[in-house]
């Protein structure tokens, strides 16, 4: 069966969150030949600008019946999200479709025209609030790298939607043809964390590349020991002095830093539920379980148990309701939340600093 992936762009859509996708669902036809067949969409047709000045050639309907539409998000969604023959077009779409989803800021299109009412979605983070404060009535999920509930996914920023398209490809093909196609394009079959230990490092924002450099060697290697004079090597500083010049570039010690990092490296394995809270603390790099507690209530404002019982009862709450919402004529099936890919990290042998 060739099930077909409909994109809908807009003026000034970001080109990686179609890029990326489409080339998924591509590569996954080498492993099961004639998978997928994928179209653009507009609502004029005809070539459709990017942000980056780059067209991409559309047609104003689809060729034939859409199991996937995937709207993308980018510069321009705020229009697209005003303008009534997008909305209705989008609509009517989404009424006969299997599955309707979007990538990174897509997800204001998509909330929109009252598809996202009442369902748990994610975005980009950095307008993750923005989308909650528009659009009260969705449940906006900032540290999701991807969030299914029925047939609406919605995914979290620009190669997130990588993320979601092997997420759908497994759940269409299996796992195998996800993991080959993940190898292939160079990416995790499972992205370990959440989108926030990403925008940790932005929210330091170091002026000095030494700095990004220890940083991002710190991300890298978090459940290894790393005492500031490892990160001072990683910088190419002494460690007195990188010291100095890491408090007066990110305001935090690099103490600080590296427990953040853990923290919300830990945090969606913490609420997936499954593993031992003392592994987890282990793969992130936590000398303890008390450590990792101490960090989570400083960054989170709750020990690991609270965030893992909230999640729980989300979860359960969401099962006793057995919420759903109409596309269409069409209900969406029970809620289910989908924790962010998620890749473990090595074990250490040994307690680290």
């Amino acid at each position: 069966m060739t099930r077909r992936i409909a994109f809908l762009v807009f003026p000034d859509f970001q080109l990686l969150d179609l890029a990326g996708p489409m080339s998924a669902f591509h590569l996954a036809c080498r492993a099961a030949p004639e998978a997928y067949v994928s179209e653009v969409l507009s609502c004029t047709g005809g070539v459709v600008a990017s942000s980056t000045g780059c067209g991409v050639t559309t047609v104003d309907r689809p060729s034939g019946a859409i199991d996937t539409l995937l709207v993308p998000g980018g510069q321009g969604v705020d229009r697209a999200a005003t303008d009534g023959s997008m909305r209705a077009l989008l609509c009517a779409l989404a009424a006969d479709t299997r599955r309707v989803a979007s990538v990174c800021t897509g997800a204001f299109l998509l909330a929109a025209t009252g598809l996202l009412d009442g369902v748990p979605v994610t975005t980009h983070w950095r307008r993750a609030a923005e989308l909650q404060a528009r659009h009260p009535r969705l449940r906006v999920l900032p540290d999701r790298i991807h969030v299914e509930a029925g047939r609406l996914w919605t995914s979290a920023g620009v190669t997130a939607g990588i993320d979601l398209a092997l997420a759908m490809i497994e759940a269409d093909l299996g796992r195998d043809v996800a993991r080959r196609v993940a190898r292939e394009m160079v990416v995790y079959h499972r992205r370990p964390g959440g989108q926030t230990q990403f925008s940790a490092l932005l929210d330091l924002e170091p002026e000095s590349d030494r700095v990004r450099d220890a940083l991002r060697f710190a991300r890298e290697h978090l459940h290894e020991a790393l005492p500031v004079e490892r990160l001072a090597d990683a910088a190419r500083l002494s460690s007195r002095q990188f010291a100095r010049v890491f408090l007066r570039e990110t305001g935090q010690t690099p103490a600080k830093a590296v427990e953040r990092l853990r923290a919300e490296a830990a945090r969606p394995a913490v609420e997936e539920g499954v593993q031992p809270l003392e592994v987890i603390a282990r793969q992130v790099g936590f000398a303890d379980p008390e450590r990792m507690r101490q960090a989570f209530v400083r960054c989170f404002g709750q020990p690991p148990q609270g965030v893992r019982r909230a999640m729980r009862a989300e979860s359960d709450r969401a099962m006793r309701a057995g919420t759903s919402t109409a596309i269409g004529a069409d209900a969406v099936g029970m809620l289910r939340e989908t924790a962010p890919p998620r890749t473990p990290l090595a074990p250490t042998s040994r307690p680290l600093a």
